[in-house]
């Protein structure tokens, strides 16, 4: 178990130390790889963050441009998801901050519904377990939660990512990460109640 375990991390060292080198040679082949590897993944990522499709693919775009100019950056040392969905982030960020004047505080507000979309047809842990009829209902009542909250439910369930991960990717302390969850699984569990 152990040694299954230690190759696994030095494959995924392996791996990533040699993105990182394919990146700083700006290797187009190794970008193609990785849009084919991680556009479902990205593109799910944003368009729960944004719960836009639209402004989702403007910004998937501009990640993957990012990822080329930035791409010196990645030091190959930890994972490259985690990496490439933080520039995503910040990108959303950017994007709501400055294109629309919003403020992270107008982002966590309540009173911001916005719908929410699944951005892949693949299933997902949650799509296997939940049935059509609940599904849809969990996807209106997720749709009504502040971006912030949808954003760290989507990387813990969607994208199963540890918390310390989503922590690295969101660019906030582990402790913020698990009140968010917290609260946004409590605030799922209140809209749920609410529409049943």
């Amino acid at each position: 178990m152990a040694a299954t375990a230690y190759f696994a991390s030095v494959t995924m060292e392996t791996e990533s130390a040699q993105i990182a080198r394919a990146l700083r040679r700006r290797d187009p082949e190794l970008l193609e790889r990785l849009i084919e590897q991680y556009q479902h993944r990205l593109f799910r990522y944003l368009v729960h963050f944004t719960g836009d499709p639209r402004l989702s693919e403007d910004l998937f775009q501009e990640t993957w441009l990012r990822v080329l100019e930035r791409g010196k950056q990645f030091d190959g040392r930890s994972e490259f998801v985690p990496w490439l969905l933080r520039l995503a982030h910040n990108l959303a960020v950017d994007h709501f901050r400055v294109r629309r004047g919003l403020s992270l505080d107008e982002l966590t507000d309540p009173a911001r519904e916005m719908p929410l979309q699944v951005a892949d047809a693949r299933p997902t842990p949650f799509d296997q377990l939940a049935s059509s009829e609940e599904r849809e209902r969990v996807l209106a009542c997720l749709g009504g939660l502040p971006p912030p909250y949808r954003e760290v439910l989507a990387l813990r369930f969607q994208e199963e990512m540890p918390l310390d991960e989503i922590a690295e990717v969101v660019s906030i302390p582990l402790a913020t990460v698990k009140s968010r969850l917290y609260r946004a699984l409590e605030l799922l569990g209140t809209k749920l109640e609410g529409r049943a």
